[in-house]
């Protein structure tokens, strides 16, 4: 195509060296005096190390003065700069290449090595998908204060459709088991950047404890009690079945121990965190618990949670646990079914939810959910989540939403 000044071309102005303030701005200015129409661009800056791309489309007449210029302005600044020309067809191919789907994959560690990253690439590049941008979330980390933001975190921008996704989320599995690295896998599209609503599990997910395993030791049953739990989360034994053996064991408790219990929660790592921004960014929160509502609405007081559905104890006109429970048991099914509630309720498209769980009796939300997250889950729940995070605290999840630690203040 040609202009009425002559025929117009594409080069690819690729400049890196040391970042300084008004180097985009010089070379701009001098893009602009020459009517340059500018394609596409892209700027990151390592370690102050700036690397700067600009395709342009400019009268082949222009482009000799033009180089001459920002050859003359890098030599000034002192900065390494090269031209390469983009044929039409090439570009066209290009432009073509952009229609393809797009993916994000986030990796988590409390570090991460070049071994670690190296089998994501592998994984991505068995994959055919191409990796068009990465991106650092977490802060900077101190290499003489070592307890400082310990934990790190990169997200790849991916263009093409895998092979074989399942096999691809398998891959990414062993690789995180492997290699003490947490993954997610996420289709990129409006959804993923339009998350409303999000619920959590509360026992051994917001808190580091179960509740009846508490109320348990009070009682003076934890042995029998936690046992019963742990075959539950497992999945070898019905909730329903587990829930009314283990209340029964806490009968002719004095109910005033839950206030103590509740003041002593031990919150989980990355909880305050994750809330505070949650709140901050306007999410709906819930926690959707096997649980107890007496607990959950702790939690509730403490940080402005909007909905909590758990299950109530009955208390004895004597002040004591009966060992039964009011109402209907808050399981597996109940979970997804109030998940899809409450995104009602509040008008939020279910692939704009989140569900964040350890257990057996989280499975049905997590699936139900637009993401559903694996935390620090048992075995069976690790291998059945497309999203897990078993290294780092549950503000982990914020990386899986994209938030950057710079967007946080942090």
């Amino acid at each position: 195509m040609e202009s009425d000044n002559g025929k117009q071309e594409q080069i690819l102005v690729s400049i890196t060296g040391q970042d300084r303030p008004g180097l985009t701005a010089s070379v701009m200015e001098i893009l602009a005096r020459h009517d340059a129409q500018i394609l596409d661009i892209g700027q990151a800056d390592i370690h102050a190390t700036l690397s700067l791309g600009i395709l342009i489309r400019i009268n082949e007449r222009q482009s000799g003065f033009v180089m001459k210029e920002l050859l003359f302005k890098a030599t000034e600044l002192q900065v390494n700069i090269g031209f390469t020309p983009i044929g039409d067809d090439e570009y066209e191919d290009w432009v073509g290449r952009q229609g393809k789907n797009r993916y994000i994959l986030t990796i988590i560690g409390r570090t991460l090595t070049a071994a670690q990253i190296a089998a994501a690439t592998k994984v991505i590049a068995s994959q055919g998908l191409n990796i068009d941008s990465i991106r650092r979330l977490t802060g900077r980390q101190s290499i003489m204060h070592a307890d400082r933001n310990v934990k790190a975190c990169i997200e790849f921008s991916l263009r093409g459709t895998p092979h074989d996704r399942e096999q691809m989320q398998a891959d990414l599995m062993r690789m995180s088991a492997g290699m003490e690295i947490d993954f997610s896998l996420q289709r990129d599209n409006m959804y993923r950047r339009m998350r409303r609503l999000i619920c959590f599990d509360m026992d051994s997910t917001l808190i580091q404890t179960e509740c009846i395993d508490e109320l348990a030791d009070r009682a003076g049953v934890g042995a029998e009690v936690r046992a019963i739990t742990e075959s539950a989360m497992r999945g070898e034994i019905d909730f329903r079945e587990s829930f009314t053996r283990r209340v029964a064991l806490l009968k002719g408790l004095d109910a005033s121990v839950m206030q103590d219990i509740a003041e002593k929660l031990p919150v989980t790592e990355g909880a305050d965190r994750l809330m505070s921004v949650l709140k901050r960014c306007g999410y709906k929160i819930a926690i959707l618990s096997g649980g107890f509502t007496y607990f959950g609405e702790y939690l509730q007081r403490r940080y402005g949670i909007d909905y909590v559905y758990a299950n109530e104890l009955e208390i004895g006109e004597d002040g004591k646990l009966t060992g039964r429970y009011v109402g209907e048991i808050v399981d597996g099914h109940r979970k997804a079914e109030l998940l899809r509630l409450i995104a009602q309720v509040e008008k939020v498209n279910l692939a704009q939810t989140i569900a964040v769980g350890d257990g057996a009796n989280d499975l049905p939300m997590l699936s139900e959910a637009g993401l559903g997250i694996a935390f620090h889950a048992k075995p069976r729940v690790a291998a059945s989540a497309e999203q897990s995070i078993n290294t780092i605290g549950l503000d982990g999840v914020l990386y899986f939403l994209g938030f950057k630690d710079s967007y946080l203040g942090d």
